[in-house]
């Protein structure tokens, strides 16, 4: 038997033992991931593909590496995910933070010829951002209404679908919809008015 492979699991499976994972039982983290594993890398994919050059620069950044740096902030916390969305939404958020910590670290060893440019889109907005534009994005995400940072969270860092955002943070996807268009509008004003 392959061990590497995870069984298919039933409806609700994953559910149960995200259960068991705010529980505390030991282990259980290390039970779901093997299910969800595949999804976490296409989280990480999409968000490194609007980072072009990422790799070509040596910077070593790669889904597997961000979904391995994502569990290792998310190992032995407390982890309040109900469902399989709901994980993947808390998931893109440590996302944020793993990208947003290397981009500090970057910016603390001052800016270098080889530094590369990140493009965040979901296909009807796009902004570049440098390791500075990146913080200022960061900077105001914390300044939005928490259920439209998280929309925003899911949408760049998660590249998770209107649908998958509602279902995880259990409204609809017409909340979803204008929540993005709110956050969006602000973040355009905010990010063309912030000091350069």
């Amino acid at each position: 038997m392959d061990t590497d492979q995870p069984f298919a699991l039933a409806p609700g499976e994953v559910t149960g033992i995200l259960a068991a994972v705010r529980a505390g039982e030991p282990g259980a983290l290390d039970r779901v991931l093997p299910h969800v594993y595949e999804d976490l890398r296409r989280l990480a994919r999409r968000q490194l593909a609007r980072e072009h050059g990422a790799r070509q620069h040596g910077r070593g950044v790669n889904p597997t590496t961000l979904v391995h740096e994502a569990y290792l902030k998310i190992a032995g916390r407390a982890l309040p995910a109900t469902d399989r969305a709901h994980l993947l939404a808390l998931v893109a958020h440590v996302m944020r933070q793993v990208l947003v910590d290397q981009a500090r670290a970057r910016h603390a060893a001052k800016r270098g010829p080889d530094w590369a440019s990140t493009t965040l889109t979901d296909g009807s907005w796009a902004t570049t951002l440098d390791t500075e534009s990146l913080l200022a994005l960061d900077d105001a995400l914390e300044r939005l209404d928490p259920r439209q940072r998280q929309i925003v969270e899911c949408r760049f860092f998660g590249g998770l679908s209107e649908d998958e955002i509602a279902e995880a943070l259990g409204v609809t996807t017409r909340t979803v919809r204008r929540d993005w268009t709110k956050a969006r509008a602000w973040l355009n004003h905010w990010l063309s008015d912030a000091p350069a």
